[in-house]
Order: structure tokens, then C-alpha cells, then sequence
């Protein structure tokens, strides 16, 4: 089957049309595709299926390693820019994991494979939000650990982000991990250890929602790229959330599976 390989903010998938509902791919088969030695390479994988209910498509989010459940903010926008060059529209509708997402691919320049799109987050209750050691708490399709530290550019963001990520205690069924550092333009700057990757990425679309909701900072420098979250908030919620950021197209190509599919 033919594939395209995107990256948000180098936060990178492998992303296939499924909408012929034919490719239903196994952990070891996704894990295999995601490796960076014997595969393509990829943060993640996704698959565009054929719509569930009135929207343009259903989106099927893997981690590297195979497993899934999850949203995926960069991946939601690559898929929305996937879906564009596919002929589905500049303007989307998909189902995900955590409900409904709309979607508006703003730039695409063929030339350059680049481009710039705006993803709509889900609403997060202010009551879900919640202070726990040196940061804050939150899910925002994904549950994630924000902290503040200093000398972000330094940080051990493996090994510290590992030890929480891992914290059964505190959180069960694990957690991604980012640590945030406010920077003299009054942006701020962010870097994540994910869940399921098991590393640090590049870029993390839920991650860079999670840290501007926390600390109210809506211009956020990942290390793969720069982000804008925007939002409504009144005292009870964030709403009309949203997550802009560049998206690229890297290469397309073709992966052999077994004879049996």
C-alpha cells in the first residue's frame, strides 16, 4: 500500500488512505512500520477510514509502538492535510478517539510540501485540571504532567520525563510528560517526553494545548516548531480550543506487507 510520511512540527507519521476498510494492521505490524532501523520511521502511524457518522472521515491514531486509544494533536493535523491532498477538502470534520474534531489546512505550498493548519481541541473542564507536585495535571485527549523548570535548553528531559512517565502512584496507566520554561518574548518554550514513543519527540500536539491551558500562554515554542493555542475560558472550562502549527509533507512510498492481506 502507498503512504505519505508528515511531520508536524517534526513530530513525524506514516499516515495510509483506509477508507476500502482492507488494512487492519496488528501492535507488532505498527511497531515495525514506526522503527527507524528496519521500517520507515515515524512517532506514530495513522490510518484515514471511511467516516463512522456524518463527518468527512474517521482518524485511527498508533503510537510507535503499537498502541493506540489515544488523540493526537499534530497527528490530527496531518491527517487533516492528508485528507486535503487526497481531494476530501481544505475544511474537515473527523471522528478521533476523544469525539468529534474540526479542522482548516490555513497554507499549503505545494512547491515548499509545506503548509500551516488549525485543529480543534476538545474542551477541557477547569475541574479537571489539578495540581500535583511542581506542575499541573490535565487531559486534553491525552492526559499529560506539565512542569515548570529552568534551563529548559539543558534539561534531562529523557531521564526526568522517564521517572514520571512511570509514576504508577501518581499516575495510573502512565502519563506524557512536558516541561515548560516561560522566555523573555513572553512566549514560552516546551519539551515533551511521550507516552508510547517512549522519548522525547520533537513536538507534541496535546502537550503544547496542555502547557498553554496550565500557564495561560498561548505562543508556544516546541523544539520542532511554533505553535499558537487559542481559546475561550470563563470559569468553568476552556472552550473552543484550538492548535495551529506547520505541518510538511516529507516523501511518499510504498510498504509490502504479506501475501496473505
Amino acid at each position: 500500500m502507498n503512504f505519505l510520511k508528515l511531520d508536524g512540527a517534526g513530530n513525524d507519521f506514516v499516515v495510509f488512505d483506509n477508507r476500502s476498510g482492507g488494512l487492519r494492521l496488528s501492535q507488532s505490524e505498527v511497531a515495525r512500520i514506526c522503527n527507524r532501523r528496519c521500517g520507515v520511521g515515524a512517532d506514530g502511524l495513522l490510518l484515514l477510514n471511511a467516516s463512522s457518522g456524518d463527518a468527512d472521515f474517521d482518524m485511527a491514531y498508533f503510537n510507535s509502538d503499537g498502541s493506540t486509544g489515544m488523540m493526537c494533536g499534530n497527528g490530527g493535523r496531518c491527517i487533516a492535510l492528508f485528507a486535503m491532498l487526497l481531494g476530501i477538502g481544505s475544511r474537515l470534520r473527523f471522528n478521533a478517539s476523544d469525539g468529534v474534531h474540526e479542522a482548516s489546512v490555513l497554507q499549503w505550498d505545494a512547491k515548499q510540501r509545506s503548509g500551516l493548519v488549525r485543529l480543534g481541541m476538545k474542551d477541557v473542564e477547569k475541574k479537571e485540571l489539578r495540581p500535583i507536585l511542581q506542575g499541573w495535571y490535565v487531559n486534553t485527549g491525552a492526559p499529560h504532567y506539565v512542569q515548570p523548570v529552568n534551563n529548559l535548553q539543558s534539561f534531562d528531559v529523557e531521564n526526568e520525563g522517564r521517572k514520571l512517565r512511570y509514576c504508577e502512584e501518581l499516575f495510573p496507566g502512565g502519563t506524557n510528560v512536558d516541561f515548560v520554561e516561560m522566555q523573555g518574548d513572553g512566549g514560552m518554550a516546551v519539551r515533551t517526553y511521550e507516552r508510547g514513543v517512549e522519548s522525547e519527540t520533537l513536538a507534541c500536539g496535546t502537550g503544547v494545548t496542555a502547557s498553554a491551558l496550565v500557564t495561560g500562554c498561548k505562543k508556544i515554542a516546541a523544539r520542532g516548531g511554533l505553535f499558537e493555542v487559542d481559546y475561550i475560558e470563563d470559569s468553568q472550562a476552556f472552550a473552543r480550543v484550538s492548535l495551529t502549527g506547520p505541518v510538511a509533507l516529507n516523501f511518499t512510498g510504498e510498504w509490502l506487507f504479506d501475501n496473505e492481506r
